[in-house]
Formats: C-alpha cells, structure tokens, sequence
C-alpha cells in the first residue's frame, strides 16, 4: 500500500508542477481526496503557523512594491551595474543577491535579467557567464534572505529545536555569498567571447539581433521617488527588528492566561512575532507612504505570492497526510541511509525541490522528517541551502525568462535537456554552500 500511496504524492506532485501556478496546489487536493476519503489515511495538517508568517511577510512586501519600494530598488541596482560592465560576471550575481536578499523574493530578477544582457552585451561579455550565474545567484539569495517564504519556513519547521532565525542567518549568509563567489569563477572563462562566438556573429550579420535600448523601467521621481525610499526604509526596519528580537528572545512580550482557574504566564513566540511585525509593517507603509490596497493586492509580489501560499497549504498538507499514515516505515528507512551521514539529507532536499520547484514547500515537506530523524539542528540548517536544486530542470521561470532575454543565444538549454546554461554554476554554487555551511556549523 505505501508504494501506491507514494506513486499517488509523487503523481500529484508532476501533475501539479506540469499545470503550473497552483496547480500543485490543488491537484494535492484530489491526492487529500484518494487518501482520506478512499484510504482512509490520517489527514494531518496543515502548516498554519508557516502560512500565516508567510502571508504576513508578503502582505508587507506588496505593500512596499505598491508604493514603488521595488522600483527604486531595482534602479539603484541597474545603476551598480552599468558602473562596472566589463566586470558584469562578478558584479551582476552579487547585486541580484543582494536585492534578493533584500526584498525576500526572486521576482525582481525580471526587471534585471534584460539589464544584465544588454550591459553584458555592449561590454562584449558572453551574456550566458553573468545570466547564468545571476539566476542561481538569486535563488541564494533568497535561501539567505530572513523574510523569504523558505527561510520562514525553515524558522517555522525548527521551532522546537529553539533554533533562532540569527543563527540561521550566521550560517547561510556567508555560505551563500562564498558559494555565488565560487559559481561566477567557474563561468568566467565559459565558452567563447562574443566576437569569437560563430553564432552571434552570424546573428549579428544578418541583422537579426534588436537594436539595443536602454531598459524601460518607470522613472521615480519627486513625490513619488520619496514615498518609494520610504517604504523601503520601513521596511527594511521591520527586517532588523525581526533579527534583533530573534537575538534577543526578552524582547518579545510576556502575557499572562487564566487555565483552570491559575494564572499561567506564557511568551509570544517568534513565529507569531514576525506575523505581527510584518503586518504592521504593511499597515504603516499602506498610511504614511501611501500604498494603495487595491495595488497592493494587484501586484506581482501579492499574486505570486499567493500562488506559493495554495501551493504549500496543498502539497505540504498532502504530503503531511503520507508522513503520518506511514511515519515510521519512512523514519526507519531514511534512518538507514543517513546513519553516519547525515549530510544525506542534503540530497533529500535537492531532488525533492526538483520537483516542487519551492524551497518553502520543500522544507514544509522534509524538514520536520528530519527533526522527527534527530538530525542535530545544526546539521539541518547547513543543509539548507540543498532546497535550490529546482534549476536542475530548465522548466523555471527565471530559467526561461534568461534565455529569452538574452538575444545573442549564448544562454540556452541544450540540445540535450540537462545541458544547458545553469547546470554548472548551480552544481557548483549549490554543493559548495552546502559544504560551507556545513563547515561553518562545526566551527560554531
């Protein structure tokens, strides 16, 4: 029975991932169907708790992108790069990350992905080095990041292991910024500079590249460009507020409960902390630097967000139902392979992320399995960084978008599906992460 149970998850899962949007979502819905209804199978749960921190941070972050935070900060980035274009390999990767980091989502790689092949472009650097590895870049940023939905996530699932969000932060920072260093150093020299490129000369040639332009973007400017800095600022706020009470736990506020009939003094927990934060946050944005609601709810930020959220309560509740129903036929198994080497996990993460395409659905899924393990707590956030293993398949957004958006050809998926542009610097930028940070953690 557990192998029909288990073909049935990993059938909703293609099925889900092929339609796309939420279609994970709720194609996990019909797999909840089979197995409570039909199997009878115990129907877990849902994680509310990560839900609910991840709706709040976006709630924040749509906000901010209503009242133009986004913008200005894809500009200030766009204006890092053009300064330094002869460098745009290095350059490129390290602004995208930082903005992820920033901003605590990868949609704002879009607005950069033409930038990055124009300057590469005019600079006469092969676009595919700087595209390439700026793809993955991002992807770690937004491991790195404290507000991303998978770091939340990850907060969320290590809770009970009194894990705090800036000793998470201690480890995947550093590991994630050394690993980017490590994944443009081995697409530095990749393949032949464009004016030893057969193919973008013959494009050239023919006329069939576009004139270059500079990169539409929306101009802030006076008001509007101060509302912008605004929100950015606020929100960037509420972002070191979130660490320094993670640091500092007395920071978070102690109430008091009446339970059969004697007073019991309890603390708000992180988890709970960062909703209420986040949605402060918002609220303060929404008033003081106008950010308009129905903008807020309207934007890329709020949408795709959104489909994270349907697609994590239905895949993380479906697989919730097959971890209990067979908890310890898997705990007994995975226990096996990872006795003595736990850094296992790692691959775990990888090849499940490769077919959710979420790091937050991802660690809903595996991490707590690897509590449920004792795995130590350290151990888990060093394998962290393993849940960026969805480039593997060139079937992502960001994927897609830079290969469409580099005109020249160079970045491209190969002839034989798995070849293509992002293998190498993902590989390479993935694996020394996770060995960083698992260097890291024996250290601290």
């Amino acid at each position: 029975m557990l192998w029909i149970e288990l073909l049935i998850f990993l059938a909703c899962i293609v099925i889900g991932a092929r339609i796309g949007g939420i279609g994970m979502g709720v194609i996990a819905g019909i797999g909840l169907i089979i197995f409570v209804f039909l199997f009878q199978m115990p129907p877990g749960s849902p994680p509310v708790i990560v839900l609910g921190m991840i709706l709040a941070v976006i709630t924040a972050l749509s906000t901010m992108e209503a009242a133009g935070g986004l913008d200005y900060l894809v500009s200030v980035a766009e204006k890092v790069m053009r300064k330094n274009p002869k460098s745009i390999t290095f350059v490129a990767p390290f602004v995208t990350y930082i903005l992820i980091f920033a901003s605590g989502t990868q949609h704002v790689i879009y607005a950069l992905l033409p930038v990055i092949a124009e300057i590469s472009r005019k600079a006469g650097v092969r676009p595919e080095r700087p595209m390439s590895i700026s793809v993955i870049a991002a992807m770690h940023g937004l491991v790195a990041s404290p507000i991303s939905a998978a770091t939340v996530a990850l907060v969320g699932s290590l809770a009970g292991l009194d894990v705090t969000l800036p000793q998470i932060m201690m480890v995947t920072i550093p590991s994630t910024l050394i690993a980017v260093f490590i994944g443009a150093l081995s697409v530095l020299k990749r393949g032949k500079n464009l004016a030893d490129d057969p193919v973008y000369q013959e494009k050239l040639a023919k006329g069939l590249l576009a004139e270059e332009t500079q990169s539409e973007k929306k101009v802030l400017e006076g008001k509007e460009l101060a509302l912008a800095k605004g929100s950015t600022i606020m929100f960037f706020l509420a972002i070191v507020v979130v660490v320094i009470v993670g640091m500092f736990p007395g920071l978070r506020p102690t109430y008091e409960t009446i339970v059969n009939g004697a007073v019991q003094t309890g603390q708000i927990s992180m988890a709970k902390t960062i909703i209420i934060l986040m949605l402060a946050t918002a609220g303060i944005i929404m008033v003081f630097f106008k950010a308009q609601p129905g903008k807020t709810i309207a934007g890329k930020t709020m949408k795709s967000g959104l489909v994270a959220l349907i697609s994590i309560l239905g895949i993380s509740w479906l697989g919730s139902s097959f971890y209990e129903a067979n908890q310890l036929v898997i705990i007994d198994s995975i226990k096996t392979i990872i006795e003595g080497q736990q850094w296992v996990f790692a691959i775990g993460l990888f090849l499940l992320s490769i077919l959710l395409f979420s790091q937050a659905a991802t660690i809903t899924i595996l991490m707590p399995v690897g509590v449920a393990l004792g795995i130590p707590a350290p151990i888990l956030i060093a394998v962290y960084p393993a849940v960026n293993g969805y480039f593997f398949l060139p079937t992502y957004g960001t994927v897609i978008a830079a290969v469409s958006f580099d005109q020249t050809g160079t970045t491209k998926i190969g002839k034989y599906l798995l070849n293509h542009s992002f293998m190498l610097p993902g590989l390479v930028t993935t694996i020394s992460a996770v060995v960083i940070s698992l260097l890291l953690t024996s250290v601290f």
